[in-house]
């Protein structure tokens, strides 16, 4: 297949952390449609606004098109929910989320969703790309086969199909799309150079094209695999270095003198990649009757740290003759990670939820968060200000890193001997009682 960018429609489907960064670059270059089923997002981002804090008003308006007729004439984002706008596309890229269901256990819901989706408007001679981090095998032993039920089309010969796993750092304006080598696939090795070349005329980074679309998937796997690994021992090392009395962060600090040690540090592990695909792999080595110990074994620890830290919060509020029952906390941060706004998976409702069962009375404070989504999502209420009635905390938390609290007076909120607690080494050092 000749690659001709005149002749490339591209449709997003999924246009969340890692679809609307996509399509921003994309439509720079090309005709793109924007498929997402949420009505209010597309209405918001026909108004330029990304409440993913991804892309930018400046960025939007730039590409923006909201009028699907004049996408013929030229390039620029078109979002839409409608399905019926985007049938004359030649290439459908899916980057919808995959959880985890409470059992942490895949859950393909999105994907089969989009397939159908896909499958429903695809043609002879168009390619679906995915984009969503699996477990290798996904792409053409789950979602291939729901396309061709849909299409009636073959796979290979009707249509064809590559996998680019997506590498986006939410909140991260330094490592952003453009500038982080993508891995590409394809169905065969024409449609693998198709794939390199269409990412390579978005990705300044270069690009790394793979013998596989399972090869791909399995890199994407491991990438975030590998790094909760590190991360639960680190956090293994935290546990042991407080019943110590050492400061883990000076124990790093001190070791990152080597050159080759790695800087992972302490915390809390949640968000949609690192949290969750890690059991998407561990899923599929069962499915070929391996029980991993390593993988599960990182999960595990990562997925009881929120557990440690209320429960250290505890004890130090015992040791300062704190009354625990109807005590008030203070939580600074709900979010998954600093600086973002996104609370999927958020491990910091692990330390709310331990707190609660002591009858321990909750606030949290987050100047990012969705108050309405952590309210639907955790029946949490937030504040994205604190009132100047809220105050005389017998503890606080800071959970999350955000750049907001770097100025926050933490101590205008607290009683005299009140407990504060650091999970990301975060304040002054001065200030705190103890951190991860």
């Amino acid at each position: 297949m000749d690659f001709n960018p005149n002749k490339i429609n591209i449709t997003i489907i999924g246009l969340g952390y890692v679809g609307m960064p996509l399509a921003l670059e994309f439509s720079k270059k090309y005709k793109v449609i924007g498929f997402d089923i949420s009505c209010k997002r597309i209405n918001e981002l026909k108004e330029c606004r990304d409440i993913t804090l991804e892309v930018s008003v400046e960025e939007l308006s730039k590409v923006i098109i909201t009028d699907i007729e004049d996408l013929k004439n030229k390039n620029g984002f078109y979002p839409t929910n409608n399905i019926e706008e985007i049938k004359n596309s030649t290439i459908y890229i899916v980057t919808v989320p995959t959880p985890i269901d409470v059992y942490n256990k895949p859950d393909l819901t999105p994907l089969i969703s989009a397939s159908s989706t896909v499958g429903s408007v695809i043609k002879k001679g168009d390619i679906v790309i995915y984009e969503s981090t699996t477990y290798p095998g996904c792409t053409e032993d789950d979602c291939i086969p729901i396309i061709e039920k849909v299409s009636g089309l073959k796979y290979n010969i009707d249509f064809f199909a590559g996998y680019s796993p997506e590498r986006i750092n939410p909140s991260d304006k330094i490592n952003t799309l453009t500038k982080i080598k993508k891995i590409t696939s394809g169905s065969n090795p024409k449609i693998a150079e198709f794939v390199n070349n269409l990412y390579s005329s978005i990705i300044t980074a270069g690009t790394y094209k793979t013998s596989s679309i399972k090869v791909a998937e399995a890199a994407k796997a491991i990438e975030n695999a590998q790094r909760d690994i590190n991360i639960a021992f680190v956090n293994e090392l935290a546990k042991i270095f407080n019943l110590l009395n050492i400061d883990t962060s000076e124990v790093l600090e001190a070791a990152g003198t080597k050159w080759n040690f790695l800087p992972f540090k302490p915390g809390l592990v949640g968000g949609h990649c690192i949290g969750v695909d890690p059991y998407y792999l561990a899923q599929k080595a069962i499915e070929v009757g391996y029980h991993s110990e390593i993988i599960l074994a990182g999960r595990k620890l990562n997925d009881s740290m929120g557990e440690y830290i209320a429960s250290t919060v505890i004890k130090l509020m015992i040791k300062k003759q704190i009354h625990i029952y109807n005590s008030s906390v203070l939580i600074l941060g709900i979010t998954f990670k600093e600086n973002c706004p996104d609370v999927r998976n958020t491990k910091v409702i692990d330390i709310i939820r331990y707190l609660q069962d002591y009858c321990i009375n909750i606030s949290v404070y987050d100047p990012l968060a969705n108050a309405e989504e952590v309210k639907n999502k955790y029946n949490i209420d937030v504040f994205n200000k604190i009132p100047d009635y809220i105050k005389n905390f017998d503890a606080a938390i800071l959970a999350v890193a955000h750049n907001e609290f770097k100025t926050f007076n933490i101590k205008k909120f607290l009683n005299k001997d009140s407990v504060i607690y650091d999970c990301k080494s975060f304040l002054e050092k001065d200030i705190v009682d103890s951190r991860l």
